[in-house]
């Protein structure tokens, strides 16, 4: 028994990302082409979200993360749960069970593999029989470079008559803030890690959100602080690289190896050709280990997390977000040499800004584009949206895709 009324409803509407993505939603929606509603736990801070915006007369619908059955009475109002409650890990099982069992289609702004794994190992078989699709990683992780490979492999697929068994992704530009929660998110993980050897095991993994059965054995290459020819330039390590290469690997495997069995693929960061591109790369490098060996330490996590770090809440200002962008480069070769390359650009700042833009359109691709015989299960934003979304993208959300 169902009493649907919402297309989408907006989970954790109050949090930091959760009100930039309410607001978009209005400006976007207000034509009423997608019915949707706003939820969480607080009803003031949900009502004096909805005064400050201008949501005359929008039903509030209340539910706490761990309360399973108020959950389950926000999803039977809705088709398509967007989470913003994170760290994921920590708030986020009792949601994206409910919605796989349910048959609610459910997605969220997640980089946190090691919880993405266990979903998929707890709840995928329901997902399948319910008919729920769970998409997660629909934020600057991962949208920009599962649907960028996406993009670049179609182009080739067309140019060449096969895809490329090797692609590069370059970030040429980035400019944005980081905001307390996707700090929270990191913290929770380097714990997790500490005390769990299987869980560094699968940290390591490529492959990991991959089919079990799978059938790649390509040795996937951890990204140094080296001098790219191909780019001409030095490049350092991406510190989004460990999710987004393994939701392009999972969309490789949930197309049926359309990339190929053999597909290589890996992130960086451009920091420029000459001297001080080589030391902004060696700054960045060592930055990001001595960031991670830091979380893992005691002393140093909690002088961090008190005194350094933004705390969940915080993020960049509203004029940090409109000023911010960004600009990702794809390189892809085929097995036979040929080469091509695309782009791929968003208007505003990465995580906040452009991610709320992405997980709305990617929200109303679940609602709208996806034909109703879609098997329920967990995918990604690739395998399951694709072009559908892409188009969404650049008419909505300020993305370009474009061949170089």
């Amino acid at each position: 028994m169902t009493d649907q009324k919402f297309d989408i409803i907006v989970y954790g509407a109050s949090s930091f990302v959760g009100q930039i993505l309410t607001r978009y939603m209005h400006e976007q929606f207000a034509d009423g082409s997608i019915s949707w509603t706003i939820a969480g736990r607080s009803q003031s801070k949900l009502e004096k979200l909805s005064h400050d915006i201008g949501l005359s007369d929008i039903e509030i619908l209340l539910a706490d993360a761990s309360d399973e059955d108020a959950l389950k009475a926000m999803c039977r109002r809705g088709k398509v749960v967007i989470s913003t409650v994170g760290p994921y890990a920590l708030y986020g099982d009792t949601l994206v069970k409910v919605c796989a069992e349910s048959g609610t289609h459910y997605c969220d702004l997640t980089g946190e593999p090691q919880w993405i794994r266990k979903m998929q190992e707890r709840y995928a078989q329901a997902a399948q029989e319910t008919g729920a699709l769970i998409v997660h990683c629909c934020g600057f992780d991962s949208i920009p470079s599962d649907l960028g490979v996406h993009f670049l492999q179609q182009q080739a697929s067309q140019k060449f008559g096969q895809t490329c068994n090797h692609i590069n992704m370059r970030v040429a530009k980035l400019k944005g803030g980081a905001s307390g929660g996707t700090i929270a998110s990191i913290i929770n993980m380097v714990k997790e890690a500490a005390g769990d050897a299987e869980l560094r095991r699968q940290l390591q993994d490529p492959y990991s959100l991959c089919p079990q059965d799978h059938s790649f054995t390509a040795q996937q290459r951890d990204v140094k602080m080296t001098y790219d020819d191909e780019y001409d330039s030095w490049i350092a390590p991406f510190v989004m690289a460990a999710i987004n290469t393994r939701v392009v690997h999972r969309s490789n495997a949930l197309t049926r190896n359309s990339y190929g069995t053999d597909f290589m693929y890996e992130e960086a960061m451009v920091t420029g050709k000459d001297g001080r591109g080589k030391r902004m790369a060696r700054v960045t490098a060592w930055g990001m280990n001595l960031f991670m060996v830091g979380l893992a330490v005691p002393p140093v996590r909690w002088l961090l997390e008190n005194y350094i770090l933004p705390k969940p809440g915080e993020g960049p200002s509203e004029k940090d977000q409109l000023e911010g962008e960004y600009n990702l480069v794809f390189l892809g070769t085929t097995a036979a040499g040929d080469k091509i390359n695309c782009r791929v650009t968003g208007d505003r700042d990465p995580g906040y800004g452009s991610t709320a833009k992405m997980l709305a359109q990617a929200a109303a691709c679940l609602a709208q584009d996806v034909p109703e015989d879609t098997k329920g299960g967990f995918w990604t934003p690739a395998s399951v949206l694709g072009d559908k979304l892409i188009e969404r993208l650049r008419k909505h959300a300020g993305l370009t895709f474009d061949l170089e």
